[in-house]
This record gives C-alpha cells, sequence and structure tokens, in this order.
C-alpha cells in the first residue's frame, strides 16, 4: 500500500512535465527544514555561562491542546525556529514534571498541593496558565512571560523585541507600530 501511494504522488507530481504541459519549479526555502533546538532548564543555564544568550522557555503540560497547537503552527514555522536558535537557548518546560529543578542555583520541586512544577511557579509569578512563554535576559532575569497561545505573527515581534534588546529603549507599543515581519 505505501509503495502504490509513493508511485500514485511521483506520477501526479510529474504528470504536467510528461504530458509536455507546464510544470511549476519547485521552489526550497535555504531553511525549510529548520527546527528548534531544546533544551532543558539545566542545560540553557550552563550553556549561557559560556556563551551568554538569553534563554526562551515554553511552559507547557501534557492535556494542553493550545500548547500542542503552538508546537505545530508556531514552533515549526522555519523562521521562528531560526530566530530562537540564533538568539535564545530555548527550553521546553513540563509545567507538571516531578523531577528537581535547579534554577540559578536553587533547587525546585514538584509541588503537589499545587499539581505543577515549584520553577514555574517561580517564573510566571503563580499566574497559571498555559501556554506560557518565559522571556529571560543573560543574567536569568525574568524579562516577560506571556499566558496564551499565540501564532506565528504573534509570536515574532515578542521574540525580536526581546532578542534583539529593544525592550531596553523601545516601548512595546511603538515597536509594535513600527515592526516588520521577517517571515514568508
Amino acid at each position: 500500500m505505501k509503495a502504490l501511494l509513493t508511485l500514485a504522488l511521483a506520477m501526479l507530481t510529474l504528470a504536467p512535465a510528461l504530458a509536455g504541459g507546464p510544470t511549476q519549479p519547485l521552489t526550497v526555502t535555504p531553511q525549510a527544514d529548520e527546527k528548534v533546538t531544546w533544551y532543558t532548564l539545566e542545560q540553557a543555564q550552563e550553556l549561557a555561562k559560556k556563551k551568554p544568550k538569553k534563554i526562551f522557555i515554553d511552559v507547557y503540560t501534557d492535556w494542553c491542546g493550545w500548547c500542542k497547537v503552538m508546537d505545530k503552527k508556531t514552533f515549526s514555522q522555519p523562521g521562528i525556529a531560526k530566530y530562537l536558535n540564533e538568539h535564545y537557548y530555548p527550553v521546553k518546560l513540563n509545567a507538571e514534571q516531578t523531577a528537581n529543578i535547579i534554577f540559578r542555583g536553587q533547587v525546585y520541586g514538584f509541588n503537589q498541593a499545587r499539581g505543577t512544577h515549584d520553577v514555574v511557579f517561580a517564573l510566571i509569578s503563580g499566574q497559571f496558565g498555559y501556554p506560557t512563554t518565559v522571556y529571560l535576559d543573560e543574567k536569568l532575569n525574568v524579562l516577560q512571560h506571556i499566558s496564551s497561545y499565540l501564532d506565528p505573527k504573534q509570536f515574532e515581534p515578542i521574540i525580536r523585541f526581546y532578542g534583539e534588546n529593544a525592550y531596553k529603549k523601545t516601548p512595546w507599543e511603538q515597536y509594535q507600530k513600527t515592526f516588520k515581519s521577517g517571515l514568508e
């Protein structure tokens, strides 16, 4: 069955050329296969000690539907993946994991009463919602956390605002008005 499907797709693709008709040129984006390189929070901290970069944290849960949509639509977008890899150490953090996490030299554990990890509580100031994106500076200070699904067009200006240090000199509202997308 798989061989038949492959053969059928090949025939459909080649049919115009075989019939002498016009063919469309194959357009390949140079970074079409670009994927986010995800780290643990501990790995990102170690990497940042050697080569300082901001840390981006995607806080998710296994049951969160919008987290899965963000993985599929936002983080899989090649331009987003490339930018995150170049300007941040991207971290995937399951808010309900039970393993201890060391952050800024302190050990955090799972909080049974809250049903969430204490490091998440510390990062997002107790304002739970999933997905949540957290932006840390090179010294591991929280710059911002946003509890919401963000599509690529909403997400790109935010990662660039912090990634390019625009937040240090330009108010967000002004930055948003002049932002030019790099996405295709």
